[in-house]
């Protein structure tokens, strides 16, 4: 059976920003404080989008070589029935294969639209996009670079475990991510992130309110020891 997520679970994690994500992560499983997230940088060109939250679509793509017209539109049939297929909303999740990553641009307007209308709602990916003044609106993307071209890009395979920048993900994973990049939630502890988001949010304040409003390095130390 799909995951799912309820309506509540799905606003309370949008209402977060994705390093707050990783915090409450950590609260509630420390040994998830090491791995788990990107770690290189991603480009985002739509910084100002909320964050998104989806299940992971996961592809692995190149661009470099030629493939046969009918292998490729035979792969790409089947892969649409994937990236459709629940649970949604989804997160497209590609690594680029090539050995010069980036060397095509998987994505741009076109692949934008189609993934949007199949209840994705951006994409994380090694790879390249393209094409930012036209990209279906209201849908994100972090990428490790941009190209003109699309040279010769193909799904390799897809349903697979891949890794973005460090964050290794399986199919279905669910993905949160915004213009800081993304990270892996594990389903399970969902409903045990409310009470640790509203420990460190006083906790936060607490320590930022020292500093604001006395300043001094006894104030935050006390502060820091709550």
């Amino acid at each position: 059976m799909p995951a799912t997520l309820t309506k509540q679970q799905m606003e309370f994690l949008t209402s977060m920003d994705t390093p707050t994500v990783c915090n409450v992560i950590e609260m509630v499983a420390p040994e998830r404080r090491g791995h788990g997230y990107t770690v290189k940088h991603l480009f985002c060109p739509f910084p100002d989008l909320p964050p998104i939250v989806g299940f992971a679509k996961t592809v692995t793509a190149k661009a470099k070589d030629k493939v046969a017209a009918g292998d490729y539109m035979a792969k790409r049939m089947d892969y649409l029935d994937y990236v459709a297929s629940e649970p949604r909303p989804s997160i497209a999740v590609i690594e680029d294969l090539d050995d010069e990553v980036g060397y095509g641009a998987f994505w741009g307007e076109v692949q934008s639209n189609i993934y949007k209308a199949l209840g994705c709602r951006g994409v994380v990916t090694n790879g390249s996009i393209r094409d930012i003044p036209m990209i279906a609106p209201g849908f994100q993307m972090l990428a490790g670079s941009l190209s003109p071209s699309h040279a010769y890009t193909h799904v390799e395979d897809f349903g697979v475990a891949v890794t973005v920048h460090g964050m290794k993900v399986n199919s279905g994973d669910l993905i949160h991510a915004d213009q800081h990049g993304a990270v892996v939630v594990p389903l399970e502890i969902i409903d045990k992130m409310k009470p640790a988001l509203d420990d460190l949010n006083a906790r936060e304040a607490r320590i930022i309110k020292a500093a604001k409003e006395v300043g001094t390095v006894e104030a935050i130390k006390a502060a820091l020891k709550g």
